[in-house]
């Protein structure tokens, strides 16, 4: 069994960092040119995951081509603005026994698909049952620090959902099988979104039952959305949907928390995003999440502030008075 990974940001370091110390031979492709350097002299990417070595099971290319032709599986790591080109130049490469897993954590801003959803639409037909998504609660520095983690791998096909869970499985990393893609995929995106509203309480000096409303009403959002675009409602009651939310919300590590502790304490969008080393996805799901919800008449009231908050200058603290003004409802 033989192993690409496309992407060196953290949590794609992190995960050939996983699959070498499973004995997986496994080629990670980088686009920096810098990272690549320093992983050829030094096997570790201080870039964006500082402190862990790669075993001598991964090999670092810069060429899309020699990445993946040959390999079983094709890891897919990186920010969904850039899925669409990186998926263009890698399937003349690709053979149609590959199995293609996508680890992006977000929503295509114009054509409003999953990832999942952008490669059926790219590849060939006869190659979507190989399509497949692994998503839940896995910060990168904690899972290269072996700290135990449990997540879910997803596909339309549960056999290889078993398959795929079996492989990436070992004593710190557990993988759960689903068949529900669209409902891990949307959680994964989405719950980036939620996770900025929290970091603008914190922001704002508000307290946890503040952060709790938010958690518990946005998983109640996603919910609504994910039901109607034909998820399963348990999955967001699992780790891909509440579990991902929960750690994204409240741990230090999440660079949407982040973002959206520095807009609740009065700084711009513009401002954060030119000092943040990498991508925080909830920026752009906002966008494509609101979008969804408006083509299906969905009602997100989280996701709508958050917009107004993010792209129309609306101050945080009147974004969250209207939330709490809003007609009273029953749960």
């Amino acid at each position: 069994m033989k192993a690409s990974v496309i992407g060196a940001g953290s949590w794609g370091s992190t995960f050939a960092l996983h699959l070498g110390r499973n004995n997986i031979p496994t080629r990670l492709w980088i686009r920096e040119k810098e990272v690549y350097r320093e992983a050829l002299r030094s096997r570790e990417n201080k870039t964006f995951l500082p402190g862990f070595f790669f075993p001598e099971t991964v090999s670092f290319h810069t060429d899309l081509a020699s990445a993946v032709r040959g390999t079983d599986i094709v890891f897919i790591v990186i920010p969904s603005k850039y899925c669409r080109e990186i998926y263009r130049e890698m399937i003349p490469f690709l053979s149609p026994e590959q199995i293609i897993v996508s680890l992006t954590k977000g929503i295509e801003k114009d054509s409003l698909k999953r990832m999942s959803e952008v490669l059926e639409e790219m590849l060939p037909a006869r190659i979507h049952p190989q399509i497949a998504a692994l998503s839940g609660p896995s910060f990168a520095r904690e899972v290269a620090g072996r700290h135990p983690t449990a997540a879910v791998v997803a596909a339309h096909d549960i056999q290889l959902a078993k398959h795929l869970q079996h492989l990436i499985s070992n004593t710190y990393f557990r993988a759960y099988a689903s068949d529900d893609i669209i409902g891990v995929e949307l959680a994964g995106a989405l719950k980036n979104v939620i996770a900025i509203a929290t970091g603008i309480c914190y922001g704002l000096e508000y307290g946890t039952n503040s952060v709790a409303a938010l958690i518990t009403r946005g998983i109640a959002e996603i919910t609504r959305l994910g039901i109607k675009l034909g998820a399963k409602k348990e999955t967001f009651a699992g780790l891909a949907g509440i579990g991902d939310l929960v750690l994204t919300c409240t741990g230090k590590l999440s660079r949407n928390r982040a973002l959206g502790f520095d807009l609740g304490e009065g700084k711009s969008l513009e401002q954060v995003t030119s000092q943040m080393h990498m991508v925080a996805e909830g920026v752009t799901t906002t966008q494509s999440g609101l979008q969804l919800a408006r083509k299906h008449q969905v009602e997100m009231p989280i996701i709508e502030q958050v917009y107004a908050i993010l792209y129309e200058n609306k101050a945080p603290r009147d974004a969250l008075f209207d939330l709490m003004s809003r007609e009273l409802k029953g749960e």
